[in-house]
C-alpha cells in the first residue's frame, strides 16, 4: 500500500496566520526581517490545510519565478504560504497539477520570497537523469530533513519512477531527491511503513518532459 505524503496541517490559524502549527513542534510564526527564503527542501503550507515540501525553484522560459512540488499537495489556484513565515501571506499559487505523474507547478510572487538553491544539506546546481542502482540519493524534506539511502532504480520499468531506501514521512511530499548536487527526482510516497518502507518518487526527466510538452507555465524550467 502506497502512502502519499501530503500532511494535513492540524492547525488553528489565527489572524495573519500567526498561530502555532499544532502537532509539529513548531512555535508561533515570528516576523522575519525580510521575505521568507524558499528553495528545494523548504516547507510550504497549501490552502491552510496541507504541509508539503518544495522540490526546486527557478525560472521558466517566460521569466516567471516558478517551483515544483508533489501533485497531490494541491490543485490549480491553491494558495501557497511559506512555513517559515506564515505571516508573509500568500507567496504563490498552483498553476498546474498533474495527478498522474504526481507533480505540480507553483508560480511564485517574486516580491514575496528570496529564492535559493540550497536548503539544509541539499544544494541544487542542475537537473539530471534518474538515479540507478546502486547510487546513493539524498533528500531534504520539511518533516525529516536530510536523509540518504540506496537507489533501487526503476523497479517496474515505468520510465517515470525511481525507488529508494530513504526515510520519508508525511510532509516530505515534493522533497528534492539529489545525487550530489544534481536534482534527479522528487519524493511522492512510501510503501507500507513510514521511514522504513521504500520511498518512490517521480523522475525529473519525466516531469520536465511533461512541462515542456504542455508549453505553459514552467516550460523551459531552469533552477536558480
Amino acid at each position: 500500500m502506497f502512502s502519499k505524503l501530503a500532511k494535513v496541517a492540524n492547525a488553528a490559524f489565527a489572524v495573519a496566520l500567526g498561530a502555532a502549527l499544532l502537532g509539529t513542534g513548531a512555535g508561533a510564526a515570528n516576523a522575519q526581517p525580510g521575505p521568507p527564503v524558499v528553495g528545494g527542501g523548504s516547507g510550504i503550507i497549501i490552502d491552510n490545510q496541507f504541509e508539503c515540501t518544495v522540490t526546486t525553484i527557478g525560472h521558466d522560459n517566460a521569466g516567471r519565478l516558478v517551483g515544483l512540488t508533489a501533485g497531490h499537495c494541491g490543485d490549480p489556484g491553491s494558495q501557497v504560504y511559506a512555513e517559515s513565515d506564515r505571516g508573509a501571506g500568500v507567496i504563490g499559487r498552483f498553476a498546474y497539477s498533474n495527478h498522474d505523474l504526481d507533480y505540480a507547478v507553483i508560480q511564485f510572487d517574486p516580491g514575496k520570497i528570496i529564492p535559493v538553491n540550497r536548503v539544509g544539506n541539499v544544494t541544487i546546481t542542475g537537473i539530471g537523469a534518474p538515479a540507478t542502482f546502486p547510487q546513493i540519493v539524498c533528500k531534504e524534506g520539511r518533516t525529516t530533513g536530510n536523509t540518504c539511502g540506496i537507489a533501487w532504480g526503476d523497479v517496474f520499468r515505468t520510465n517515470v519512477e525511481t525507488w529508494s531506501q530513504m526515510c520519508v514521512v508525511e510532509g516530505d511530499s515534493g522533497a528534492p531527491v539529489v545525487v550530489g548536487t544534481t536534482l534527479v527526482g522528487m519524493v511522492n510516497a512510501y510503501l507500507a511503513i513510514a521511514c522504513f518502507g521504500p520511498e518512490v518518487g517521480t523522475n525529473m526527466s519525466a516531469i520536465i518532459g511533461d512541462i515542456n510538452a504542455r508549453g505553459s507555465v514552467g516550460a523551459g524550467y531552469a533552477p536558480i
